[in-house]
């Protein structure tokens, strides 16, 4: 029976894919993630040590969060039940709980309980394994995709130790292909495959730092073309870029990637870097961002960065917007690109915005001080007997339209929150206040 059962498992092992097939059983065969695999690192202290820990593996996709979880559990010999956040919910973790405990009571057994997807475990979800890693029933390790300081809850993660892993090099991917390619149990061995090295270094680009996207490629590939008179496949650039089509970018509307990018437009407008800022239009776009959601960035940008240095930004955003309202997509890219170019060349001045906050915090300090008589209209007789409107100057009878006079209420008397820079326009805002406040 045993046998038999083991021929099973080899008959599905084969009709796995291949990403499946060539998942690392242990540290010696994992490639990357040195910081965490390296000798004397997190990982394998805690796998020579046969301890364990509840963690979080927080990376990117394909760079081995579920291969780590296997590894671990192999390697400390313990119980080992997997399920994904997707499909699962509070029944499925009473149950494994169950199994835990009995493991526990009549094998002296530890659980490892891998959830793969935890973030998208509700609150209550959540909570319901919570007590169970406290009093040591499972040892947790969650995968995510996503920040678990904004996915998981904080009790968990209190308890659980964050483990970040890094998007595999591009030399890590090629080592994973070409494993693949030689392995004769478990890979492509057997198929008597070469790759021609341009089709091997863009397979190894295109993944993006995704093992799994680079083993599927791969698969992918060696089905196009046919083989030699010697059984050999040749795979070309040709045949590599028919086999993955379109290049699928990683970016997630509703993820941490999403805020990542457009942190990274707005930095690059930010630093004067023309080049930088399109570059993330493009990827933003291509990725199928909303091109309005980019504008309206693009409009507060204008006044929060630019400012009164080039009041001409904001009219040019604003255009922007609504050139690209108006014209939609595809061609939308083109007023985009031109208004980013535009921004990320402006002279740049955030006084505007520094002096609104500063007094905000004014207002949330003192509260609502109140105006002063003067500056108060009077619209009817009472208001002009108590004083409302009396002794106000009106700037216009007076040469250049200005008079000294007192605007803010009395507990800020001299109070400047707008400090114009020297670049651009600001500086001719700056020369004029400057002799507009020693006059007074």
């Amino acid at each position: 029976m045993e046998l038999f059962d083991k021929k099973i498992k080899t008959q599905i092992n084969k009709l796995c894919p291949l990403a499946d097939r060539m998942r690392p059983r242990n540290i010696e065969e994992a490639v990357g993630q040195a910081h965490l695999l390296g000798p004397g690192r997190f990982i394998r202290r805690l796998t020579e040590k046969k301890e364990l820990i509840s963690i979080i593996l927080w990376g990117p996709p394909g760079t081995g969060k579920t291969t780590l979880a296997n590894i671990i559990a192999n390697a400390i010999g313990v119980n080992f039940v997997s399920f994904s956040a997707v499909l699962s919910g509070v029944k499925e973790i009473r149950e494994v709980v169950k199994e835990a405990q009995d493991e526990l009571r009549l094998r002296n057994r530890r659980t490892i309980l891998f959830v793969d997807e935890i973030h998208r475990f509700n609150k209550a979800q959540q909570d319901a394994f919570l007590h169970y890693v406290e009093d040591g029933t499972i040892t947790l390790i969650g995968a995510t995709t996503e920040n678990p300081s904004f996915e998981v809850n904080a009790p968990l993660l209190s308890r659980c130790k964050v483990l970040v892993l890094e998007q595999l090099t591009d030399e890590e991917l090629k080592t994973i292909i070409k494993r693949a390619i030689e392995d004769k149990e478990r890979g492509l061995g057997n198929l008597n495959v070469s790759f021609e090295e341009n089709a091997l270094d863009f397979l190894a680009s295109y993944s993006q730092g995704d093992a799994r996207t680079a083993l599927n490629g791969l698969e992918a590939s060696v089905i196009i073309p046919q083989p030699d008179k010697d059984g050999a496949r040749r795979i070309t650039l040709e045949a590599m870029q028919e086999a993955v089509q379109k290049m699928a970018i990683l970016y997630d509307k509703g993820g941490e990637e999403h805020y990542n990018v457009i942190s990274a437009f707005i930095k690059s407008m930010r630093g004067s870097d023309p080049d930088a800022a399109i570059y993330w239009l493009a990827r933003m776009l291509e990725a199928g961002e909303d091109p309005l959601f980019i504008a309206r960035r693009m409009v507060i940008f204008a006044s929060e960065d630019v400012g009164n240095a080039d009041p001409n930004a904001l009219r040019v955003a604003i255009a922007v917007k609504d050139a690209v309202d108006f014209v939609g997509m595809p061609e939308g890219w083109i007023p985009l690109a031109q208004g980013v170019a535009y921004l990320a060349t402006a002279p740049k001045s955030n006084a505007s915005y520094l002096a609104y906050l500063e007094a905000l915090e004014d207002v949330k300090k003192k509260g609502a001080l109140p105006v002063p008589l003067h500056i108060r209209n009077a619209p009817t007789g009472l208001m002009k007997k108590l004083g409302y409107g009396k002794g106000y100057k009106y700037p216009h009878n007076y040469a250049g339209a200005k008079v000294e006079q007192d605007y803010l209420p009395d507990t800020l008397k001299g109070k400047t929150y707008y400090h114009p820079t020297d670049r651009g326009y600001d500086k001719e805002i700056k020369e004029r206040l400057r002799k507009d406040r020693k006059k007074e």
